[in-house]
């Protein structure tokens, strides 16, 4: 339960926060989301993150944390199938390979990711792959250094802009309609959509 604030308003929870910066992937539009959630206690965070997962997992997604400090964490949430099917993308595994991931999968990926944010080497832009973004797009950025995009949304935009501003749109609206019903009382088990 939160407890209300002067104004009348109840702080976040973390559940607000995974809501807020993930609904496209609660709701089935996108592989995953990343993002960062501050904590004053580490075991009450995960414990919260087991109890995410608890609602998560049989849906098929999962919430990581792909680096964990003493009081800050950066949160990856993803739907396994869609992580999977985007990672065996001849493009997708081509930009891997280059990139220096040995072997190939979803879980290999995975830790190897999550090994280079935890090092704190130069930042994988390789990520792009494990949030759904297209693998045109992900090459372009790294081939351009991130510079002389056609658009920039969720993601920088090198191959298809008009399907990149559809989808950028559905995110927006996605997330606003997630927000509102989760003010209106809606559970993260309710707004999450089984694979």
């Amino acid at each position: 339960m939160r407890a209300a604030t002067p104004g009348g308003h109840e702080p976040p929870t973390s559940v607000d926060y995974i809501i807020r910066h993930a609904a496209p992937t609660l709701a089935g539009l996108k592989t995953g989301n990343l993002f960062p959630l501050a904590f004053q206690d580490k075991a009450g965070f995960l414990k919260t993150l087991q109890e995410a997962n608890r609602v998560l997992v049989p849906r098929g997604l999962r919430l990581l944390p792909l680096r964990l400090e003493e009081d800050k964490a950066l949160l990856y949430l993803f739907r396994t199938s869609s992580l999977s099917r985007d990672l065996a993308q001849e493009q997708a595994r081509e930009i891997l390979c280059r990139a220096g991931y040995g072997e190939p999968g979803c879980l290999p990926c995975l830790r190897e990711l999550t090994r280079r944010l935890r090092n704190g080497d130069e930042f994988p832009h390789e990520i792009g792959l494990f949030l759904g973004y297209p693998p045109e797009d992900v090459q372009g950025f790294i081939r351009h250094r991130g510079r002389e995009a056609k658009a920039c949304g969720c993601w920088k935009v090198y191959g298809d802009e008009e399907t990149a501003q559809a989808r950028f749109d559905a995110f927006k609206s996605c997330t606003a309609r997630y927000c509102r019903l989760r003010e209106q009382g809606a559970t993260l088990e309710h707004l999450t959509v089984e694979s």
